[in-house]
This record gives C-alpha cells, structure tokens and sequence, in this order.
C-alpha cells in the first residue's frame, strides 16, 4: 500500500462534540504522533462537558493521550445532544478557536456519522479551517454508521493496546455502556489495520486534499 507523508507537524487541532470523542476517535494516532514528533502542540476543544465530571475526566485524558506535548484544552458547556440547536454558538466557538492556532492538521468528527452533534462539527470545520488538510475520525457506537474511510494511520500493537486501557481508565463514567470497553476499541482498530496490510490502525476520512504528483 503506498504510503503518503504531511513531513514534520508541529502543531494540530483537534474537535470533538464531547468528551470521550477525540480519545475514541484518534487516540491511537495522539499517541504515535507525540511520541513521533517531539514538541508536538495540540489544541483542544471540545463542545459540552464543561463544569463537569466529564469535562476533568478529558483533561486527564488528553494529558494521558499526548505525553510530551504542550496541550491547550478548551471545554464548553454547550448541551449534549442539543448541538444543532446552538448553531451560532458552535459557529462562533470554532470561528474563535481557529484564531488561537495555527495547525499543520486538523483532525474532527467525519461528515456522515450519525450523531448529530458530530455531524454539525463535521460540515462546520471546513468553513473554519479553510486551507487545512482536515481529516474526519470515526466514533464507535450503537448507531450502524460505520464508515467507508479512505485514510489509514498504522499503530503498533502497544499503542493500540495502550489507546484502549487509557480510554477505560480515564472515562469511569462511560464504562457502564455495553460498548464501552477494549475488546470494542481494539476490534475496530484491528478491522482498519487489515485494510491497510497492518495489524491495527485508525481510519479517518479525508476533507479536501490538493496532491502534487511526480517531481522531486
């Protein structure tokens, strides 16, 4: 399989609807570019969750996720499940949030999930990060929205095994659901890395991406 690179990264951004979302979503790909790309800087923001359980539980996720970066962390409070109807406050939190950075990728819900609060992020992000290569990750859950992605980020084995004990140790409040554990994580994982002649990965889908072909 021909592999593609973005050269050196520096800086990323990184958006979920809630908490839990990035960690499920690219766990595995923070975790390998961190231990990739020394000095690594990763913004965070994140739409709900904010003042609560389950807005510490993801900062001590992140931290767990990106050892060795410098992370900003922004959770608000906007209602779970309720997204779309807080359009313009989504809207101004992302228009205010692409003012604080300057990424090498971004990285986000993907267009057809399910969720609709993921889904909002997902057609709201380009309008922001206009000129970025944005990649679209994939959330594991009840709804049958698998999706067919075209992007694949290899993992090791320790580092796919490593995503999932971090993401049921430092989210308690989610373990009670049935899907919640990491057998679920390192199936998908495992699934994606048969797809890219690897034994786990990450899949993600691709926003808009300009490709320069031949030459030096």
């Amino acid at each position: 399989m021909r592999e593609l690179s973005t050269g050196a990264v520096g800086e990323i951004a990184v958006v979920g609807a809630h908490c839990d979302d990035i960690a499920i979503g690219m766990g595995g790909t923070l975790l390998s570019l961190c231990a990739d790309e020394p000095g690594l800087v990763v913004h965070a923001l994140v739409l709900s969750g904010g003042g609560t359980e389950r807005g510490a539980e993801e900062r001590a996720a992140l931290d767990a996720f990106c050892p060795g970066a410098t992370t900003h962390v922004t959770v608000l409070n906007i209602p779970d499940g309720r997204t779309p109807a807080h359009w313009q406050a989504v809207k101004t939190a992302l228009h205010d949030f692409r003012q604080t950075c300057h990424p090498t990728i971004v990285f986000g819900p993907q267009r057809h999930d399910a969720h609709q609060d993921h889904r909002l992020i997902a057609e709201l992000l380009p309008t922001e990060f206009r000129d970025h290569l944005t990649l679209g990750y994939e959330i594991v859950k009840w709804e049958t929205d698998t999706p067919q992605p075209n992007v694949f980020v290899p993992l090791t084995v320790e580092t796919a095994e490593e995503k999932a004990r971090l993401l049921c140790k430092h989210y308690p409040s989610q373990v009670m659901h049935d899907w919640f554990d990491e057998e679920v994580f390192l199936g998908l994982s495992r699934l994606r890395g048969v797809q890219c002649r690897s034994r786990y990965a990450e899949a993600f889908a691709v926003e808009k991406l300009s490709l320069k072909l031949g030459g030096c």
